[in-house]
């Protein structure tokens, strides 16, 4: 072998052998998908959703009601914390609802549905005898039950329409007696305008518009036919359009869309105007909690219909988009459990407090950002007001008690454990006795079994 040039021998290099083509390389997002997409897809997801969504939305408006309604109380010479002390009440009361609500079976919440149905009726009738009902900023829909507490039947009026409502449609399911016209409009659609003309007595047409959106909902459930569906469409709309034109406050308010001064002409646009203002003013992170300045007078129903505005002053566009985001993640889940399930009655009820509670926060919101006229509804959840606080949280509960009530949900929730006091499951083959916990009652046994007393 010839030598090198320094006198050493050469260095033999191996042969490179090919390298066999391996797996190809799972891409980093696919994975991230796929386990999204997994743990979006348990049956427990909706569960979570409702749950997590309606507490976090709850918390977070009694945070802003906190902070919205200080002025308003100072100048009315009430202690600060005055608002959020009775939202603070109607949360506890409500969260009781709630959690009876969510224990129930489908048959209890079916057997509610007629007296709950006639109690509202009764309050929303009462609201009209004088010396009973109250008017408030124009609209007689208000009782006194004594001191400052006061009540608004036609709230209740939305959970009586979900729940008769979804019995009527399900009991003539049963019947198949949908395929009939007459039976997919009698008696749902009378007795829903009852309820409207009680609520148009008072003047409150932001909640006979919520009202209207749950009966649609109910008809689209039911499997309405698109002619029959666009007839009582089309009758609801004529009926609107002369009540807004039969008033000059409606007619006002239609003028202030897309308002930039206060004074549009004729037209005073105030409080549209400065919701827009307090929107512009926050930014992408807000100016600080609590460190608002639309509220100071400038801002009417500041804690109320407005609340989301401040929300965007003091929170910014991170917090107005996270309440739209919990508002569409509780839209997704009440959707998911109404398209899930087989029972008709849970279908039709879980769609129609869907309906309710998406259509309200819509038109809340659309009316704060200027892209809607002004209707006097309340954010579900998040604005000042027991009366509307107490019936949505029940609702919120029927949401929770479906969810439950998936075969999937169930099938997950039956497989868990206690973390105490019993024995885990694998123990017995791992040659493990159960744990035994040293309580009152078996340090008293063994006491006795030693002789002592």
């Amino acid at each position: 072998m010839p030598g090198s040039r320094t006198g050493r021998p050469p260095v033999q290099r191996a042969v490179r052998r090919p390298v066999a083509p391996g797996p190809p390389r799972d891409n980093a997002v696919r994975r991230l998908y796929t386990r999204l997409h997994r743990a979006w897809d348990r049956p427990l997801t909706a569960y979570y959703l409702i749950l997590g969504g309606s507490l976090l939305i709850t918390v977070l408006g009694l945070v802003m009601v906190y902070s919205a309604s200080q002025i308003t109380a100072l100048q009315m010479s009430l202690p600060g914390s005055y608002f959020f002390r009775k939202q603070l009440l109607a949360a506890a009361i409500g969260t009781g609802l709630l959690l009876a609500a969510s224990r129930m079976p489908v048959k209890l919440h079916r057997a509610l549905a007629y007296p709950i149905l006639a109690g509202a009726v009764f309050l929303m009738a009462l609201v009209q005898v004088p010396g009973i009902g109250v008017a408030v900023n124009g609209n007689q829909n208000w009782i006194a039950l004594g001191g400052s507490f006061q009540i608004q039947p036609s709230e209740f009026g939305k959970l009586a329409l979900v729940l008769w409502g979804a019995d009527l449609i399900a009991r003539k399911q049963d019947k198949k007696l949908l395929t009939q016209w007459k039976h997919m409009l009698v008696p749902l659609v009378p007795v829903a305008f009852m309820l409207l003309g009680l609520i148009m007595l008072g003047g409150d047409m932001g909640t006979a518009i919520i009202l209207s959106a749950i009966l649609f909902g109910l008809l689209w459930l039911a499997g309405a036919p698109t002619r029959l569906f666009v007839g009582v469409l089309s009758v609801a709309g004529a009926i609107g359009v002369l009540l807004i034109k039969s008033s000059e406050n409606r007619m006002a308010r239609l003028q202030c869309l897309g308002a930039t001064e206060p004074r549009s002409g004729l037209v005073d646009c105030w409080q549209a105007v400065h919701g827009i203002y307090a929107l512009a003013s926050g930014g992408i992170f807000g100016s600080g909690l609590g460190a608002s300045v639309e509220k100071w007078g400038q801002l009417p129903e500041a804690h109320t219909d407005f609340i989301f505005a401040v929300t965007g002053e003091e929170l910014g566009l991170a917090g107005t988009v996270s309440v739209l985001a919990l508002f569409a993640a509780l839209g997704y889940a009440g959707i998911r459990v109404a398209g899930r399930t087989e029972d008709p009655f849970v279908r039709y009820a879980a769609g129609g407090v869907t309906t309710w509670i998406t259509a309200q926060a819509v038109i809340n919101i659309g009316a704060v950002l200027g892209l809607l006229p002004i209707a006097g509804v309340p954010l579900p959840l998040f604005s000042y007001g027991g009366s509307a606080l107490l019936p949505t949280m029940f609702a919120i509960g029927l949401l929770i008690a479906f969810a439950r009530d998936e075969p999937a949900a169930r099938a997950a929730l039956s497989a868990r454990q206690p973390r105490f006091g019993r024995k885990r499951a694998g123990g017995a083959g791992r040659g493990r006795e159960p744990r035994r916990w040293n309580t009152m009652r078996r340090r008293a046994s063994a006491a006795r079994s030693s002789g002592e007393r």
